[in-house]
């Protein structure tokens, strides 16, 4: 059973690994990737070195061999062999080199003794997720050759990963799906490692004491908590739970608890064909006036119009 609470919230917001390609980027060159939403998108320098500029970030990152970098939002950015080098659009890059999706993309210059060598691709969620989780994670993360955990088991993997694009046998998909998102989860880690308190709401999903009163909310969460019963799953006091819980996740107990109802009845909504009282009661509420008022306030819709729309839920 899944009892962490970081399992538990990525299997709610249906985190999914893809693979987009691996280059062979020669100098002169530089591709601009637009925004997208709902995506993490990730490169690893496998050989070579490359600048990262991201829309919003003040300056541009050097990713040297072995450096993984994830843009958690989906904004757009730039990949260059120099800072400030015009830029083409991925997808003419694509066009121009007639990739078709087998082996490495070839761009830029003829010297492949200097190509950079990258690794690309994204860790979706599905569409209208929303969870303190996400709100967490910055901008862009830089994980350095030298500050990954198991740099040289995140290189294999990639590197398997590489090796299972370029061989699209019966169930690569799968494998790489799978794989890529063990790295999503080590980024996460590392992250927090490194980041510790900073990282908010990510440093509270991985506090043995905090992890372990989110995952009990995650399994029962028709349950009356309250923020003394919660603590005692804790092992903390009612005080400093409540002050350290609200710090980290940016917004008190009960409003997670609240918070987490609504996405899981949501979902009941969205997948389901069971009645909306029923789904209220799933999840602790008695009265179906007082579950449409909650999660009117929470997603702008009531319960009906999600079902009667069987549409995604706007965050």
């Amino acid at each position: 059973m899944k009892h962490d609470a970081l399992t538990q919230i990525l299997d709610a917001l249906k985190l999914r690994g893809s693979v987009y390609f691996h280059t062979c980027f020669s100098p002169p060159w530089a591709v601009r990737v637009p925004a997208f939403g709902n995506v993490a998108r990730f490169h690893m320098a496998m050989r070579g070195g490359c600048w990262l500029a991201v829309d919003g970030v003040d300056k541009p990152i050097r990713l040297a061999t072995g450096d993984l970098a994830v843009i958690p939002h989906g904004a757009a950015h730039i990949l260059s062999d120099e800072p400030g080098r015009p830029a083409a659009e991925v997808d003419e890059v694509v066009r121009q080199s007639g990739y078709t999706g087998e082996g490495a993309l070839y761009y830029g210059g003829p010297d492949e003794e200097l190509a950079c060598k990258l690794f690309c691709g994204h860790f979706e969620f599905e569409e209208g997720s929303v969870h303190p989780l996400l709100d967490a994670l910055p901008s862009v993360i830089h994980l350095p050759n030298t500050q990954t955990m198991n740099a040289f088991w995140l290189e294999a993997v990639m590197r398997f990963v590489a090796s299972e694009v370029r061989a699209g046998q019966p169930g690569s998909e799968a494998i790489i799906h799978r794989l890529t998102e063990i790295i999503f989860i080590q980024v996460v880690r590392t992250f927090v490692d490194r980041e510790g308190d900073r990282a908010g709401c990510l440093a509270a999903v991985l506090n043995p004491k905090l992890g372990r009163s989110m995952s009990k909310i995650h399994l029962a969460p028709e349950k009356p908590w309250t923020v003394e019963s919660l603590a005692r799953e804790a092992g903390m006091s009612r005080t400093v739970f409540a002050d350290r819980f609200t710090n980290l996740v940016g917004m008190t107990p009960l409003a997670y608890v609240t918070h987490w109802r609504m996405e899981r009845a949501r979902r009941d909504i969205r997948e389901t064909d069971l009645p909306l009282i029923d789904i209220a009661e799933n999840i602790g509420y008695s009265s179906e006036a007082a579950f449409n008022r909650a999660f009117k306030r929470q997603f702008n819709q009531t319960p009906g119009q999600v079902r009667r729309q069987g549409a995604s839920v706007p965050a």
